[in-house]
């Protein structure tokens, strides 16, 4: 397969891939392993393991610059171009690129003194997405490959529930952080909190926990950074939650955590919460939360996502 030819649709991301040549592909000696390590779904292992890029081949030339582009901008806030979506790579072409870059990245959180369950915890994402994947095509793949590119290039931390991401606020964030009075450093550093599927309820209980696991890990394992704010850009904000679910629900109490700021269009909600059954008609019904979206869209609402700040 002429791997170039098929990457004619991502001009910049061949570009930068081709100046900076290759690196070593590290894949791990026992790989079934770390298949399990890395939490990937039992349906998903055969092929996995069947499709590993060969050496000489331009899957393996395009894999080996993947790698050098994770290694090369280890740690750095600033971010190198994105992994698009390529079908005709197949399904698990990621995924090994993201297996052949880990022992640099757990090189890296061992500099910094990671613990190994937080390692562990944290690279089980890739097989979680994964199971997003499939539960919101149907198929085999990686959901949003461009979205494990944060942990492996030593980014993004699981602790407890949730995940926080070391990130550079954006211009409309930090504008409105700061002039909510939020206590941003010079550099505009904050940790970025993500929700992942398939983790489990989101209770205020776990929440607190994971908020105190950041307050201690981020000055321990990185105190060059001034991470005094995290930050929150998910439909879970979306205010409008208020009107539908009860007081006591969890979406609502980790929406009180926050100082609401910008409101934004796509949220993800629809996929997050129905998967493959996003768009079928009519909606699902089966809990409160599906319910409140659907019953909002009906009387002719629209669903947004909100940015959201707190003190860490």
């Amino acid at each position: 397969m002429d791997v170039k030819n098929l990457l004619r649709e991502h001009p910049a991301w061949l570009a930068h891939l081709e100046s900076l040549g290759g690196v070593e592909a590290r894949f791990p000696a026992d790989p079934m392993t770390e298949l399990m390590r890395l939490t990937v779904p039992h349906e998903d292992v055969a092929g996995v393991l069947a499709t590993v890029p060969e050496p000489g081949t331009g899957h393996r030339w395009l894999l080996e610059r993947c790698v050098h582009s994770l290694v090369s901008t280890m740690g750095g806030v600033e971010r190198p171009p994105a992994f698009p979506y390529v079908p005709e790579l197949g399904p698990y072409f990621f995924v090994h690129a993201f297996m052949a870059a880990l022992p640099y990245t757990r090189d890296y959180h061992r500099e910094h003194g990671v613990p190994e369950e937080v390692s562990r915890a944290t690279f089980a994402d890739l097989g979680r997405n994964m199971a997003v994947h499939r539960k919101r095509h149907g198929t085999a793949g990686l959901h949003a490959p461009f979205w494990f590119m944060l942990h492996t290039r030593g980014l993004l931390y699981q602790l407890g529930r949730l995940q926080f991401e070391r990130a550079r606020l954006g211009e409309t964030t930090l504008r409105g952080a700061v002039r909510d009075g939020a206590p941003v450093g010079p550099e505009g550093l904050a940790a970025a909190v993500h929700i992942p599927d398939f983790h489990g309820p989101v209770t205020p209980a776990a929440c607190t926990d994971s908020f105190e696991r950041a307050r201690v890990f981020f000055p321990k394992h990185f105190p060059e950074e001034d991470l005094r704010v995290a930050t929150c850009h998910s439909w879970m904000l979306d205010d409008q939650l208020g009107r539908y679910l009860p007081a006591a629900s969890n979406i609502l109490a980790f929406q009180r955590r926050f100082r609401l700021l910008h409101r934004f269009d796509d949220s993800g909600m629809m996929e997050f919460v129905f998967g493959a059954e996003a768009k079928a008609d009519p909606l699902p019904r089966r809990t409160s939360l599906e319910r409140a979206i659907g019953d909002h869209l009906a009387a002719g609402g629209a669903w947004y996502g909100r940015a959201g700040w707190l003190a860490l």
